[in-house]
């Protein structure tokens, strides 16, 4: 007989053998995808990693991607710590950098200082407020954060696509849907002759903050107990439907701030597509990092890795992109598994006939 018993306890050695289970299967199965496409899957798999992590242009490539994908899961991270399901990252990373592009655009001055910390401020509060909007109606009246968080994503990106082919279209771009360079003042700095830009130190900024506020405040228990059991949270007086607000506000903040570092330390500049999935991919990351904000950045590295080996693998083997995106997919999935038997213990018993 098969039976499936609730855990109580689960030691952390057995939660890593469950998260590094995960990973081989995943990368197995994605090895029985490859073979099937006709790829030798260990070839592809070294080509990746040659692309990633073998050289400096490699692993600044990495870091680049890294700073989006830290930052949008360290977001969602801190809804997902009070059981709030936000899956807007990717409108409300649009919406932050829809804000500081604005700024740009409206309030622009020769001052280096004033206009970075207000472009940060300005695409925090764009960010923010669009998470705190479906904040507001989870407290309110118990509408399902997924949805309107899902939902939230697809009105920021058609706002995304009305400037940038519309008001805000560069004159001179020939006719591409994009806005004007940056000027000097509204950059952050790159370093090492690479792309990787200022916004590191954002991600690891966040991380720090969040790992003493939540991990370690008082404000940081009331949210997982008001996550795990919001009647006893109220019964002890905290209260539950402010904090889903402020939290939401906060989740929002963060993904609008990475928005923000992507436009003014990267891109330089609005134009569709910018926004690759980092908000849908840090809904993994946090996953896998079980939503501890140091752990986010190393898994968001792997990831980063993973988008810049793919890359690699589209121009080297010829394949399409969606390739990785799969892999993605399979990580996901097994790591859903595997939350299985984190919370579910399965033993067998042999009766005697």
């Amino acid at each position: 007989m098969i039976k499936i018993e609730k855990r109580f306890y689960i030691s952390k050695g057995q939660e890593l053998y469950i998260i590094l289970a995960s990973i081989i299967l995943a990368l197995l199965s994605g090895a029985l995808m490859l073979g099937l496409m006709g790829v030798n899957p260990w070839e592809a798999y070294g080509m990746m990693l040659k692309g990633s992590l073998s050289d400096f242009y490699g692993i600044s490539e990495t870091l680049a991607k890294t700073i989006p994908l830290a930052m949008c899961s360290l977001a969602v991270g801190l809804a997902f710590t009070m059981v709030v399901w936000n899956i807007g990252a990717e409108g409300q990373f649009v919406m932050g950098a829809l804000a500081c592009t604005a700024f740009v655009r409206y309030f622009y001055t020769d001052s280096a200082i004033v206009m970075l910390v207000s472009m940060a401020v300005v695409s925090s509060l764009a960010g923010g407020f669009w998470g705190a909007f479906a904040g507001f109606f989870k407290a309110r009246w118990n509408v399902n954060e997924i949805i309107t968080t899902l939902m939230m994503n697809y009105i920021a990106i058609l706002l995304l696509q009305y400037f940038v082919y519309g008001s805000w279209r560069d004159p001179t771009s020939l006719g591409f849907p994009m806005t004007p360079v940056f000027p000097e003042s509204a950059r952050l700095p790159q370093f090492f002759a690479s792309r990787v830009h200022a916004g590191l130190f954002f991600a690891l900024i966040v991380a720090l903050i969040l790992w003493i506020v939540v991990r370690k405040g008082v404000w940081g228990y009331e949210i997982r107990v008001s996550g795990q059991n919001p009647r006893a949270a109220d019964y002890a007086g905290i209260k539950s439907a402010r904090n889903v607000i402020l939290v939401m506000f906060l989740s929002g903040a963060i993904a609008g701030l990475a928005g923000m570092a992507e436009m003014a330390g990267l891109h330089r500049r609005l134009q569709p597509g910018f926004a690759v999935g980092y908000g849908y991919t840090a809904i993994i990351i946090a996953w896998l990092a079980r939503l501890h904000p140091f752990t986010i950045i190393f898994v968001s590295f792997f990831f980063g890795a993973l988008f810049v080996g793919g890359e690699n693998l589209q121009i080297a083997m010829r394949l399409p992109l969606s390739t990785v995106q799969i892999l993605q997919g399979l990580i996901l999935f097994f790591l859903l598994g595997g939350e299985f038997f984190r919370s579910y213990r399965i033993s067998l018993t042999f009766k005697k006939r």
